[in-house]
């Protein structure tokens, strides 16, 4: 009966609702595939763009949380992993963009804020109408402080973006936790759908091979790959 009432669930085939607006003109010195990518991450309102390195990912969190900012109450932040918020505040300047590397909420302006993501305790997350997150494999350690505080303190934040190199195809635990961050769907109920676990270890998912064209069809509802 479990495995008939999960047939029935991976069936259904569930997509994300868009939530988000459309964009606005972006800006001219982008590429034409990095247009494209905001473009959808902004109509999508939460969205995760999984692009390789060099396809331009920082321009991107950029030009999302300028608009996502302007369409909320002005303020933007983009979490970065330590030594790169300032390669980004150089970045923003040289794309004509309003931002500043924080420390902490005091700190915190209208326009585009930068930080790092170990300085997150110093901030009201909550103040912010849209967050990036840069590199953001770094939710892939599932149950982790930091992980975890991001999923359940930004819930109230209208607009997310998950950015990252990676994940690899396959790993999807992380998809899982992308997901759930971004407010798509809870890992947990990723799993129950279209997912089978063979074995006592619970780190150990197989995707079920009916589910797979159902299961990749609601992962390109919320995230690019390229």
């Amino acid at each position: 009966m479990r495995e008939e009432y999960r047939d029935f669930l991976a069936g259904k085939a569930p997509r994300a609702q868009p939530v988000g607006f459309e964009p606005a003109p972006c800006n001219p010195k982008m590429r034409v595939d990095q247009m494209a990518a905001t473009g959808f991450a902004i109509r999508a309102g939460r969205a995760a763009l999984f692009l390789d390195t060099g396809l331009g990912k920082t321009f991107d969190e950029l030009e999302f949380s300028r608009q996502c900012a302007e369409k909320t109450n002005g303020r933007a932040l983009i979490l970065t992993p330590l030594a790169v918020a300032k390669q980004i505040e150089r970045e923003a300047g040289r794309f004509g963009y309003e931002a500043r590397v924080i420390r902490e909420q005091a700190d915190v302006r209208n326009g585009i804020n930068i930080c790092n993501y170990d300085r997150i305790d110093k901030l009201d997350l909550s103040s912010f109408g849209a967050v990036a997150l840069n590199e953001s494999s770094i939710l892939k350690s599932m149950m982790g402080k930091t992980t975890r505080r991001l999923i359940e303190e930004f819930r109230t934040v209208p607009y997310r973006l998950a950015a990252t190199a990676t994940p690899a195809p396959n790993d999807h635990m992380e998809l899982g936790q992308h997901a759930e961050f971004l407010g798509v769907m809870t890992q947990a109920e990723m799993l129950t759908r279209w997912f089978v676990n063979d074995s006592n270890d619970t780190g150990r998912w197989r995707l079920k091979g009916h589910a797979r064209d159902a299961f990749w069809d609601w992962v390109a509802s919320w995230a690019v790959m390229a």
